[in-house]
């Protein structure tokens, strides 16, 4: 397709939400208003695809927004999308509202479903990464990721506060999925003495040798990330049988870290990529993820993105140093 041809641009926001996503609404809606471009936002992401359920955007209305977390949109995972007859639904809604091209603001996921949806629908897909866990190739920082973090050292500074009060051993679990890069942000700002997370085996041997003999008036702080192979209750569990004495308590901050007002750097991040993914379909490109890598815009193909995103050598060197 011509991008001459580009006149109407689909939207939608899929799998888990992230703070940042209505910045990145904003910026998709705007830049395409000044190109002469129409924006629909497809609701609760692959779901509304199936089911035509689109509202018209304009980025007077999402300006008002850009600093309210979750997604206007809505967001939802679709089982019917997986089926071959789910993607034929979603590919007459498209020919039905004369769709020229789809952005999705999601996780590695949703850029799964668009690349399958591509054998059966040849009009330009563009991803935006949206996701906390910040766990996709092809960028530095996900949308959604910074605000998480900071959600997660605030909650962690106060449960520090009251833990140095009682002399008390806190286990707190972070959200991650399969990722520790939650964990590892906030973990060592905090000054944790213990950070769990997926992708490393030694975090846990070196927790229960710090612990074994630890008599002290200091509060005792583990984070460990939700995808932990041990989990926190039984990284509790352990940490009593080698220490019965110690007063011990199970924070789980949950999905807080998803909600709340998006950071300023995920505010910046959501209209970089917005503007990014529209200016990508005006290129021609298609099938393609925009990202920030070192700070410059950077595409990675959909077949890439779906990689496991692995924690970088050096974070990994300062989560060994730190947890010893």
């Amino acid at each position: 397709m011509s991008t001459n041809k580009i006149k109407h641009i689909g939207v939608f926001t899929s799998g888990g939400d992230s703070p940042g996503m209505n910045a990145a609404l904003y910026a998709i809606t705007k830049f395409a208003e000044v190109n002469d471009i129409k924006v629909s936002g497809f609701r609760k992401g692959y779901e509304g695809l199936i089911d035509g359920d689109l509202v018209p955007l304009k980025s007077h209305e999402l300006q008002k927004i850009t600093q309210k977390g979750g997604t206007i949109l809505k967001t939802a995972r679709s089982k019917r999308f997986l089926e071959l007859e789910g993607r034929k639904k979603a590919l007459q809604t498209l020919k039905a509202n004369n769709i020229d091209a789809l952005i999705a603001i999601g996780g590695d996921g949703t850029f799964k479903g668009l690349l399958a949806f591509s054998e059966i629908c040849d009009i330009p897909f563009i991803g935006i990464p949206g996701t906390i866990d910040n766990d996709i190739s092809g960028t530095d920082y996900t949308l959604g990721f910074d605000s998480a973090v900071n959600t997660a050292i605030e909650n962690i500074d106060k449960i520090k506060d009251t833990a140095e009060s009682h002399n008390r051993v806190f286990i707190v679990e972070v959200m991650g999925r399969d990722s520790g890069y939650i964990a590892i942000h906030s973990g060592l700002v905090v000054g944790a003495d213990a950070v769990l997370i997926p992708e490393s085996g030694k975090d846990f041997i070196y927790l229960l040798s710090k612990i074994k003999d630890y008599e002290s008036e200091d509060a005792f702080l583990v984070v460990v990330s939700e995808g932990d192979e041990i989990g926190a209750e039984l990284v509790a569990s352990k940490v009593k049988e080698i220490n019965p004495s110690l007063d011990l308590r199970i924070t789980k901050l949950g999905h807080v870290q998803r909600g709340g007002n998006p950071s300023a750097l995920d505010r910046m991040l959501g209209i970089r990529l917005g503007v990014a993914a529209v200016k990508t379909i005006l290129q021609g490109k298609k099938n393609e993820m925009v990202g920030i890598l070192n700070n410059q815009l950077h595409l990675t193909s959909f077949k890439e993105v779906v990689k496991q995103h692995q924690v970088n050598d050096e974070l990994m060197e300062l989560l060994e140093l730190f947890g010893k």
